[in-house]
């Protein structure tokens, strides 16, 4: 048994009344964020002719700095919950710190810029609730939140309300969000979950990605399609867009367009979210070890003639979701190093080519004659470095710690199979 903290999230059916309470909230908690943002900014001009002032950085600070000005700054903060001020002032505390840390150079990843204010209409619209009356209610068709009462919801809850019933899961906080002018509530839950050592499958599956298929699997099941999202709804996108650029700005219209052109995208985003999840499902249920690449997203969609196609494919969500759900489901997760010749070499004799093209889409080999697709190549040859894994008792961890790349070991193998550095015969 295992305690993890997982987020369920449904979408709303609320009334013009609670449409409005919840825009309310969202609101409140971009002016607290937009005031705590200008205090600081203030504040650090201040710093430099007087170096004990005070700037106020944590949440705790900015909290205390609220209080004290929010009757002279908001003097209807009364209609709203006290946790959607909160909720504003906590993500600019986070946003403070996470470009302190990139400065200092602390923080992995791409650097952080100092935060900026938000405008409405252009930033996302979300409120976070920690305290108050957080519940499911037990007819599994509404929920209730602090101020804002009792919503219906589109969906039904009972996955979360079975875990609550039975007592395996505790409600920590919950966050509303509007997309596409639709409103949704996430709860954050500590779930506590029966995880198995094993799942019961011995089977090792290689999964190479791509835009061409989604993923092609070493076991020789046919390829998972690429549901291509956004390609698809690229026409629909054109003619709203054009529409939009005809309406008058502020109108009514012009809102309303908006909103079609949000619902658009949604739906996009919610057809790709769909094919993930249903992959990484089935990987991570029917096979024992899973083994994945570790590819360069971010340098990948730097080329303009496939950063759209990658962005749509959303192979960067593979190995996160593996990388919780093979915690779940009792198998094992394996992360190819980013150098590894997959595609480079021959699954059956391990020569490697010096060069490989991208519209080369069969790999031939001229060690043994091989003619097989390049992503099947590419998928095999990911399941055999399972294999060494197996061999050397060499382990890689999933998300009971952290997923990693190959070793000292695996990263001698790959260099072997790929011909790179001297033998010792």
């Amino acid at each position: 048994m295992a305690t993890v903290i997982q987020a369920y999230r449904f979408a709303l059916d609320p009334t013009a009344t609670q449409r409005r309470a919840l825009a309310s909230h969202c609101g409140a908690a971009r002016v607290a964020y937009n005031w705590g943002l200008a205090l600081v900014k203030t504040r650090l001009d201040q710093l430099q002719a007087d170096p004990s002032n005070r700037v106020p950085w944590t949440l705790p600070d900015l909290r205390r700095e609220w209080n004290r000005s929010k009757q002279q700054v908001a003097p209807w903060w009364a209609e709203n919950s006290k946790e959607a001020y909160n909720s504003g002032l906590d993500g600019l505390a986070r946003a403070l710190e996470n470009w302190r840390d990139s400065r200092r150079g602390s923080r992995k990843g791409r650097s952080v810029g100092f935060p900026r204010f938000k405008k409405k209409g252009h930033s996302r619209d979300a409120c976070r609730f920690t305290t108050g009356a957080i519940r499911v209610l037990l007819d599994r068709k509404h929920v209730q939140l602090p101020r804002i009462g009792v919503l219906k919801t589109h969906e039904s809850t009972r996955k979360l309300a079975r875990r609550l019933e039975q007592g395996t899961a505790r409600i920590l906080a919950a966050t509303i969000s509007r997309q596409a002018d639709r409103w949704y509530v996430s709860f954050t839950v500590e779930v506590d979950r029966a995880v198995s050592a094993s799942n019961g499958s011995t089977s090792v599956v290689g999964v190479d990605v791509g835009i061409r298929h989604l993923a092609v699997l070493s076991t020789g099941a046919p390829p998972i399609p690429n549901p291509r999202a956004l390609e698809g709804s690229l026409r629909a996108l054109r003619r709203v867009g054009r529409e939009l650029a005809r309406r008058e700005p502020g109108s009514r219209r012009r809102y309303r367009t908006r909103c079609r052109l949000a619902r658009i995208h949604g739906r996009a985003a919610n057809l790709r979210r769909d094919a993930m999840h249903k992959l990484t499902t089935s990987l991570a249920t029917e096979h024992g070890i899973v083994v994945v690449e570790h590819l360069n997203i971010a340098g990948m969609v730097r080329n303009r003639r496939l950063a759209r196609a990658l962005s749509d494919t959303g192979i960067a969500e593979l190995r996160r979701q593996l990388t919780y759900k093979t915690t779940w489901y009792g198998s094992r997760l394996v992360v190819a190093d980013r150098f590894y010749p997959s595609s480079k070499t021959c699954s059956v004799c391990g020569w490697v080519k010096a060069k490989l093209i991208l519209a080369e889409r069969t790999y031939t080999c001229e060690a043994c004659g091989l003619e097989v697709d390049r992503d099947l190549n590419a998928a095999r040859n990911l399941a055999k470095l399972a294999q060494h894994v197996a061999q050397s008792g060499w382990e890689t961890r999933n998300a009971r710690g952290a997923d990693i790349s190959p070793g000292t070991f695996g990263q001698a193998v790959m260099k072997r199979e790929a011909g790179i550095g001297s033998s010792s015969r």
